[in-house]
């Protein structure tokens, strides 16, 4: 079997693959996965600033009182 053919069966395949065994979500379970996703981020984000503005003062408090 030539180098051209068995490029053509695997992109077949993939073709095959991707159009009738592939379960792909509805638009509404992609949209509520969206939503999920991003407000995951946010609380994530709004964590690793509370973290950082802690950190930030206990620093500030302890370099203050070296006197660095």
């Amino acid at each position: 079997m030539s180098f051209i053919k068995k490029i053509g069966g695997a992109f077949s395949a993939s073709y095959v693959e991707l159009t009738q065994k592939v379960s792909w979500p509805s638009s509404s379970e992609l949209t509520n996965s969206a939503v999920v996703v991003m407000v995951a981020s946010l609380i994530i984000a709004l964590v690793v600033l509370g973290m950082d503005k802690t950190f930030e003062t206990i620093l500030g408090f302890v370099y203050s009182r070296i006197g660095a």
